[in-house]
C-alpha cells in the first residue's frame, strides 16, 4: 500500500459520516494499516482476519461497505462474498494479490462491486469506496450527462447541446441502462450479455465490444478517448458520471 502525505479526502475535513466500513483481510499489518488511514478519515471501521469473522461482524454490525481480501485462512473470498449477497446489497470492494482476470471476473460475477489489485495505492483505493458508497442511494436515471448528450433512462430520450441528437437502438439503450443504473460499477461481461441477450449468449464478447463501440461513436466527446464508457479488458466494462 501507498500513501501520498499531501493527499486529502474529503472525510478528512468533512462534517463526521456514519459510514462503517468492514476490512477483511488476514495480514495483521495491512489490516491495521487500513484501520488507522480509514479512521482518520472518520470512517468507522470494523475488522475480520478471516471468512467466518467476517459474515459474523456483518450480521453483528452491518457495514455500509466491506473491503475483502480473496486469499483468507478459512474459506476463500468470493464464498463470503455469496454468503453476503444472500441476505444484503452492501458494496462489497475486493482487495487482493490475485491479479489473473479469471479472478476478477469470479468474485464480481459472485456479486463484488469493484476490485483492486494488490499492492495498491491508498488513494485508488480512497478512490473507488468513494464512487460505491455514492451509490448507496437510488441512481437518477433522468438526467445523466455523457459528452453533450442529457440522456433520460426513463422515458430512453436524448437531448443534445449542439446538433441533432442521436438515435440509440433498443440493445443500446439496455446496454445503458444497466451501465448508468450502476455509476462507477464493473459490470462483467457475462452479466451484460446474460441480461441483454440471454444466457445462451455468455460467451459472445464480440456483441459487447460492437455494440459500446457504437455507443462511444453516438455519445462520447472522444470515443477513441472515452470518459464515460470505459473497458476494463478482460472483464467489463465501468459507467463513470
Amino acid at each position: 500500500m501507498t500513501d501520498h502525505p499531501g493527499s486529502r479526502d474529503p472525510h478528512a475535513n468533512g462534517a463526521a459520516t456514519s459510514t462503517r466500513v468492514l476490512v477483511v483481510d488476514d495480514e495483521p499489518h495491512l489490516l491495521r494499516a487500513l484501520r488507522i488511514n480509514l479512521a482518520a478519515r472518520r470512517y468507522d471501521v470494523d475488522t475480520a482476519a478471516d471468512g467466518t469473522g467476517a459474515l459474523h461482524a456483518a450480521a453483528t454490525h452491518p457495514p455500509d461497505l466491506v473491503v475483502l481480501d480473496l486469499g483468507l485462512p478459512d474459506m476463500e473470498g468470493v464464498d463470503v462474498i455469496r454468503s453476503l449477497r444472500d441476505w444484503t446489497a452492501v458494496p462489497i470492494i475486493v482487495l487482493s494479490g490475485r491479479a489473473a482476470s479469471s479472478d476478477k471476473v469470479h468474485a464480481l460475477d459472485a456479486g463484488a462491486d469493484d476490485y483492486v489489485t494488490k499492492p495498491f495505492s491508498l488513494d485508488e483505493l480512497l478512490a473507488r469506496i468513494r464512487a460505491v458508497t455514492r451509490r448507496r442511494g437510488p441512481a437518477d436515471v433522468t438526467g445523466i450527462t455523457i459528452g453533450r448528450h442529457r440522456i433520460n433512462a426513463t422515458d430512453r430520450s436524448v437531448r443534445s447541446t449542439h446538433g441533432e441528437p442521436p438515435h440509440l437502438t433498443r440493445t443500446e439503450w439496455q446496454l445503458l441502462e444497466i451501465l448508468t443504473a450502476n455509476p462507477g460499477k464493473l459490470i462483467t461481461q457475462t452479466h451484460l450479455l446474460q441480461q441483454v441477450w440471454g444466457a445462451g449468449y455468455q460467451t459472445q464478447t464480440h456483441y459487447l465490444r460492437q455494440y459500446m463501440a457504437h455507443l462511444r461513436r453516438k455519445l462520447e466527446d472522444n470515443p477513441a478517448h472515452p470518459r464515460h464508457l470505459l473497458t476494463e479488458p478482460g472483464m467489463g466494462y465501468r459507467f463513470v458520471p
